[in-house]
């Protein structure tokens, strides 16, 4: 896990026969803003060679707060350390728990695909009248077969969703089914499960894991943790928790100041920064950004895994009975 507490920028033109371009670097360090330097200037001597020997790379790298995908570090204003944790600021305000070894994973519920149920009941309706107009020589047929579509769709689109959400249940349900299937199968593990706006969110307390190793990897194909976190945990080699409100959630309508959410910031802008959080602060009080809802195995916690819990459930609000955001 990096999450450097200082960065620098460094650029150079690299000229070549067919090319006269600017190549740009960041540096980060958590010793100072000269180590950072140094190493920005360093990733551009070595980028640049590597262009020279017909390497296709980019000549600049975006500069975002958090980049996952990408397999940089994550850039966001340290708020606090415990131990290997570090709490970070995200690009749009909320506050995020970091950790290089305690196993998070966010399972998003998928949203019901009761629409499609409708519109195939739509389309099925509208052939079927149709052929049976036709077949009763009904003349001009289509307005009658769009209205008694709608409403046959109305009415066979809600049975049908009926009776599937019985048979195999709400999405929700089969996550969190999902979920107790592994425990069961893995009665050594601990787990906690959390709910949250978007799914659930599962702790993992018995024991430490690496973010690229094969058990985490298993667990999250296992859950059908969200594919998008999934691939950040291996490329930023760690796991990651918001445990702050989203801001548009708790009625902020103003984007955090300055934009885009980069950091470090110049040191005129900070006041701008620091009005918008204590905006931030006083509109999440009383919300949540997760809800405690069940623990599943048989395993011990470890010291470790219960420190970190312990802060999330603090910061996140996890235990009280608020509207989680």
């Amino acid at each position: 896990m990096i999450v450097p507490e200082y960065w620098a920028e460094a650029s150079e033109r690299i000229v070549g026969a067919k090319t006269k371009r600017k190549v740009k670097r960041f540096g980060w360090s958590d010793i100072s803003v000269e180590e950072a330097q140094k190493h920005a200037n360093q990733r551009v001597a070595d980028a640049i060679a590597e262009i020279k020997r017909g390497e296709m790379l980019p000549f600049t790298e975006p500069k975002v707060a958090y980049n996952g995908a990408d397999g940089l570090p994550i850039r966001e204003e340290i708020i606090d350390r415990r131990g290997d944790a570090v709490l970070t600021r995200n690009a749009y305000g909320a506050l995020c728990l970091n950790t290089p070894d305690i196993l998070f994973a966010d399972v998003d519920v998928p949203q019901s695909n009761g629409c499609a149920i409708y519109v195939v009941a739509f389309v099925v309706s509208v052939v079927l009248l149709f052929v049976l107009s036709f077949q009763l020589d009904i003349t001009n047929p289509i307005f009658l077969v769009l209205f008694l579509s709608m409403l046959s769709a109305a009415l066979f689109g809600s049975l049908i969703e009926t009776v599937r959400r019985r048979v195999s249940g709400t999405p929700e349900t089969i996550a969190r089914k999902r979920i107790a299937s592994f425990a069961k199968s893995h009665p050594e593990w601990k787990l906690r499960l959390y709910e949250t706006p978007m799914g659930y969110r599962v702790l993992v307390t018995h024991a430490t894991f690496d973010p690229r190793g094969a058990e985490a990897l298993d667990f999250f194909d296992r859950i059908k943790a969200d594919p998008v976190y999934v691939r950040m945990c291996f490329n930023q080699n760690c796991f990651r928790a918001r445990v702050s409100p989203k801001p548009w959630r708790v009625g902020m309508s103003e984007h955090m100041k300055p934009r885009p959410g980069v950091w470090p910031i110049s040191s005129d802008r900070l006041p701008a920064r620091e009005a918008w959080v204590k905006q931030y602060d006083q509109a999440r009080q009383q919300h949540a950004a997760c809800r405690y809802v069940d623990s599943f195995g048989n395993g011990r916690p470890c010291q470790e895994a219960n420190e970190v819990q312990r802060w999330h459930d603090d910061l996140s609000a996890a235990n009280q009975d608020w509207p989680i955001a």
